[in-house]
């Protein structure tokens, strides 16, 4: 099998020749400076990118390992991150006109983190507005780099897009109701969606705070878990994040059959409902891969969606006009037309009705605790039909927003990880995915279990028809 070119080399790859002084930061850098020089104008996928600040930061981050300081798997790895967390100095819109000009005078916690691994930030990457499900009329989406007519995914658009472009070795996303597997779908990605408090938030543009998660989005499980690794824990600043200890998810891939003796729980007559039927053979299939590395496979009953799908479109409207109460409506007239009619929708929330929100919400978590005292996983699609066209979500959007929140958004209310990662493509060339969900903070088996799939298949291998 030919080597892939230095730009689509997995992230951990690439870290092991760094170390070994195969490689230099700044050759890697350069390279990755070059590729986004040559495809951006095309992709769009990054609002700011620094790159004579990335070069300085490669040649401190060679100067220290030479000097054997090895920081991290991450040290020297050329990482962007989505334009929602605040980077010192640097440009931080969230998607928004009204922020176009805003510099923060801090990092985000999973910026800060990052750099203390020795990630190289490339940029801030391109996203809808206020991480809701349209890019602002000032701001041109992404291209899909599989197929200009495919969406892209969002709000996590340009990580998506760079990610399997070869424009970084990963990107960070996130996800209020789909941002990190709706791009990662797309865009035949591996994406984890963490654990609710998993990944602190502080320093991060909120969309509904309740709901809201930061994680990996990148071109494996090893890759992701490397990054996660590097994010994950407590943090001081954000009340919010979870004490849980941080396990090392890379090394615990190292030696692991990752799906033995897992128990896999599957609902296909959910799945499979007003479903493309070739999507599900081919989500069949990786479940039976699952089975041929050791798991059992169970049939369940997932909890119903639809009890909460509504409830938390109600509840993250009004988080959202919590979010924006600074500048709207003083300064409606900046805002585009869809985070506005979200906007409007959650100021006029009837409370009665966001009571019931909040209880339908927290039934249906605990059917989700119960479903997972049975399993360790499920699997589950990402959308109804393999990777949709732009023209195909603007309907959903318009007419049925629920189908194209139902494998998403109830993920989201319940607070559940998971790992989205590619099982196929269509017959004209389409990126298929599917989620593997799992019991709070269990990324860590999630990610084994992906790792396995993906050392039986070569889906996460594929690279878009770019030059």
């Amino acid at each position: 099998m030919e080597s892939p070119e230095l730009h689509y080399r997995q992230l951990t790859d690439v870290a092991i020749d760094i170390k070994a002084h195969r490689l230099s930061p700044v050759e890697v850098t350069q390279a990755i400076l070059a590729r986004i020089e040559k495809l951006e104008p095309e992709l769009q996928s990054y609002t700011t990118v620094t790159a004579d600040l990335a070069l300085e930061q490669a040649r401190e981050a060679e100067a220290e390992i030479m000097q054997g300081r090895y920081r991290s798997p991450l040290h020297g790895i050329p990482i962007a991150v989505k334009d929602l967390c605040y980077t010192k100095g640097i440009p931080t819109s969230a998607g928004m006109a009204i922020n176009r000009n805003w510099v923060p005078d801090y990092d985000a916690t999973v910026v800060k983190r990052l750099r203390d691994s020795g990630a190289i930030i490339l940029g801030k990457l391109h996203m809808t507005e206020g991480a809701t499900l349209e890019h602002h009329p000032e701001m041109p989406p992404p291209r899909n780099p599989w197929n200009s007519d495919l969406w892209t995914g969002v709000s996590s658009s340009g990580s998506g897009v760079a990610t399997a472009a070869g424009l970084c070795y990963a990107s960070l996303g996130s996800d209020t109701g789909g941002s990190i597997r709706f791009p990662s779908a797309c865009n035949a990605l591996t994406g984890v969606k963490p654990t609710w408090g998993r990944v602190s938030r502080y320093g991060v543009f909120d969309l509904g705070a309740s709901y809201d998660t930061v994680g990996p989005m990148t071109r494996s499980a090893a890759d992701s878990a490397t990054v996660l690794r590097a994010i994950a824990g407590y943090d001081e600043n954000d009340p919010t994040s979870l004490s849980d200890p941080v396990p090392d998810y890379l090394g615990d891939l190292q030696g692991v059959y990752g799906a033995r003796a897992l128990t896999i729980g599957v609902d296909w007559g959910f799945n499979s409902e007003d479903a493309d039927p070739a999507m599900i053979a081919q989500i069949e299939a990786a479940a039976a891969i699952f089975a041929e590395l050791g798991a059992e496979l169970r049939d369940v009953e997932f909890p119903d969606p639809g009890l909460v799908l509504d409830p938390s479109m109600n509840l993250i409207g009004v988080e959202l006009a919590v979010a924006h109460e600074g500048s709207y409506p003083g300064q409606a007239e900046r805002y585009g037309p869809a985070i506005a009619k979200m906007i409007e929708s959650g100021r006029n929330a009837d409370p009665v009705q966001l009571g019931r929100a909040m209880i339908e919400r927290d039934k249906f978590r605990g059917r989700m605790a119960r479903l997972f005292t049975k399993v360790d996983a499920v699997i589950i699609p990402v959308f109804m039909r393999g990777s949709p066209t732009w023209s195909e979500v603007a309907d959903l959007v318009e007419n049925d927003m629920r189908a194209l929140m139902k494998f998403t958004s109830p993920i989201n209310a319940s607070r559940n990880p998971t790992v989205t990662l590619p099982c196929g493509f269509t017959p004209d060339g389409n990126p298929v995915a599917f989620q593997l969900v799992g019991a709070h903070c269990s990324e860590g088996v999630l990610l084994r279990a992906a790792h396995a799939y993906q050392q039986m298949t070569d889906w996460h291998t594929r690279r878009p028809p770019l030059a």
